[in-house]
């Protein structure tokens, strides 16, 4: 199965999709790639969250001060509306603007001071965790691309990309974890899973 690991290799980054260039490593790109993640983490489909987070970026809410001062209502709509939110827009809404002001008043807004505050991968992690409405997957999607730009960035694969690679026998140790074709492969086994529709 070389081939296909060659060919996952080549996978667009979902960071890439949506325009985010995480390999500039600035903080602007980094935020981007937060409320990414937020989306991608909720109860929505892929395709909500991608529409939604571009939206944001029709509006120029990409910063958490402006995020903060367009309030709770402006997110609700036009901003999750557009999107296309039908059902925890206000509930989403809340926790975007809650983590916001949580990395205004513990980071000044910087999500490099949260990394840089951070011990290992596991503080980095717990910090992220202690964000509202943040579990492991959204730690996890938030982490996996930018493992190859953060010193502590370094999180498992997540069991269903594991399962799939197992199961299309896919030796994923033969590519080093903090590399971009490593988050290449994630990304494709992630696509892979839903186009196939394989149930792990």
């Amino acid at each position: 199965m070389a081939t296909e690991l060659n060919q996952l290799k080549r996978s667009l980054l979902y960071s890439e999709e949506l325009g985010i260039a995480l390999n500039q490593r600035r903080e602007q790109e980094y935020f981007k790639w937060f409320v990414a993640s937020l989306l991608f983490g909720g109860r929505i489909s892929e395709t909500i969250a991608k529409n939604t987070y571009r939206t944001f970026a029709r509006y120029h809410l990409l910063t958490p001060r402006r995020i903060v001062n367009a309030g709770w209502e402006f997110l609700v709509d036009p901003i999750m509306r557009e999107g296309g939110y039908v059902r925890y827009d206000g509930r989403k809404s809340e926790q975007i603007l809650r983590d916001c002001q949580v990395l205004l008043d513990r980071y000044r807004g910087k999500l490099t001071e949260l990394h840089d505050r951070s011990n290992n991968s596991r503080d980095l992690e717990d910090k992220l965790l202690e964000f509202y409405g943040v579990g492991p997957i959204t730690v996890n999607i938030f982490l996996r691309e930018l493992r190859p730009y953060w010193k502590h960035a370094d999180p498992s694969p997540l069991p269903r990309v594991t399962e799939v690679a197992a199961r299309l026998a896919l030796d994923l140790d033969t590519v080093r974890r903090k590399t971009v074709s490593f988050t290449r492969i994630e990304a494709g086994i992630i696509r892979l899973r839903k186009r196939r529709n394989l149930s792990v």
